[in-house]
C-alpha cells in the first residue's frame, strides 16, 4: 500500500524504550527505501510527562529508513531553520513513524550558522543509558557527517526541495478541503 497522501503518527523513544514524545500526525509526501517525508501544520505535541503544545510553524520533515538522523525542516519568515534530531534510522509500524533519539542535535539557521546541540544531555544519557562505544562512534560519526551536509548544502539541508515538498503539502490539503 502506499502511503503517499497518508496521515501518520510520530512516536520518539529514548535508547530504554520509554516514550519521549509523539507528534499526532504528519502527511506523507514522499516514502521510499531511504526515508519517508512529511508534512505538518500545527501538529499536536504530547511531551513525556503529558504537556501538550503545538508547533508553531510549518515544517516538512524528512526521516532517514538507513541512516542516524532525522530533519525537521521549519518554514520560517526569514527561511528555512533545519533542525537535525541524531537518532536512529526510522521504522513505519501500525501507521506510525518510530525511532529512537539520541539527544545530539544540530541547527542550521537560515543565515548558514550551524550549532551542535545538546552534548551535555548526550553525554549524561550515554551514561544512564549506557549506550555502547560501537554506537558511541556511530552516532559521532552521524553528527560529522551531518554538519558536513549542512554547510554544502547537500541533502536534507536543500531549500528548493524542501519548498517543493511544501507546496505539495498545501496542494494536498487544498484537494482533501474539496
Amino acid at each position: 500500500m502506499s502511503l503517499f497522501g497518508h496521515w501518520l503518527a510520530i512516536q520518539c523513544y529514548k535508547h530504554d524504550g520509554s516514550l519521549h514524545r509523539c507528534w499526532d500526525r504528519g502527511l506523507v509526501l514522499a516514502n521510499n527505501d531511504d526515508y519517508i517525508v512529511i508534512a505538518t501544520k500545527k501538529a499536536k505535541v504530547v511531551e513525556n510527562n503529558g504537556r501538550r503544545w503545538f508547533t508553531k510553524e510549518p515544517a516538512v520533515t524528512i526521516f532517514s529508513k538507513k541512516e542516524w538522523w532525522n530533519v525537521i525542516c521549519m518554514l520560517k519568515e526569514d527561511g528555512i531553520c533545519y533542525y537535525c534530531n541524531i537518532a536512529s534510522p526510522a521504522l513505519i509500524n501500525n501507521k506510525m513513524i518510530k525511532y529512537i533519539d539520541y539527544d545530539l542535535d544540530a541547527k542550521l539557521f537560515p543565515n548558514g550558522d550551524i550549532r551542535i546541540l545538546d552534548e551535555k544531555e548526550y553525554l549524561r544519557h550515554k551514561k544512564l543509558y549506557s549506550y555502547s562505544d560501537d554506537l558511541d562512534v556511530v552516532l559521532k560519526y552521524q553528527t560529522n557527517d551531518i554538519v558536513k551536509r549542512m554547510k554544502n548544502n547537500e541533502w536534507p539541508f536543500d531549500d528548493n526541495r524542501i519548498k517543493k515538498y511544501y507546496d505539495k503539502f498545501l496542494e494536498l490539503l487544498s484537494n482533501k478541503d474539496k
